[in-house]
């Protein structure tokens, strides 16, 4: 599916959280990135609820262009959002330099910002990657941003690949979800 997508205000709701201590709030993450010009695409739990499956998700799942530029660009948009390594000891991250070079070494990060988490998968399971990805994704309005999303039929195929419980159990919603907007769409 291409081109601009408009959803549910119960998609629009649950991008935005409060589960405790798992705050989620896309919108400044998003609005970060952009403003760093990162060539990238919104994939899983958010991308499914921007194309209209109905459960919620508490982070960002995104799938950058892999060339060091471009990761610079999103080490910079990083920086902005005073993000941290999930897990990283204190002391270590002090010392941490983090540049489009360590992001290119890496297959997949986690990061915290204090509008939620932030996962970066350069490789997503089932895919080839942000060049794959981009060739289906659509554009969706999203706190006030034009954002680029994975579509449904590659959200499935990944989340089938990675084949981990929690993919496992939403695979039969989104499929559904999947069957409905073809239909709609035929």
């Amino acid at each position: 599916m291409t081109g601009r997508s408009s959803w549910s205000k119960l998609a629009r709701a649950s991008l935005v959280a409060d589960a405790g201590a798992r705050r989620y709030d896309p919108g400044p993450i998003l609005a970060a990135i952009e403003a760093e010009g990162v060539r990238y695409v919104v994939i899983g739990g958010t991308a499914a609820v921007i194309r209209g499956a109905p459960y919620a998700t508490f982070d960002l799942d995104i799938t950058p262009a892999r060339d060091v530029g471009n990761l610079d660009r999103l080490a910079a948009a990083l920086a902005r959002l005073e993000a941290r390594v999930y897990g990283m000891p204190d002391e270590v991250a002090e010392v941490f330099h983090l540049d489009g070079k360590t992001l290119a070494n890496g297959s997949a990060w986690k990061f915290v910002t204090s509008h939620g988490e932030l996962d970066v998968a350069l490789d997503p399971d089932g895919t080839k990657g942000y060049d794959d990805l981009k060739r289906d994704a659509g554009t969706a309005r999203v706190a006030g941003l034009d954002v680029p999303v994975a579509s449904l039929a590659d959200i499935v195929r990944s989340k089938a690949a990675a084949n981990r419980e929690k993919d496992r159990l939403q695979l039969p919603l989104l499929r559904r979800v999947l069957e409905e907007t073809r239909r709609l769409e035929s």
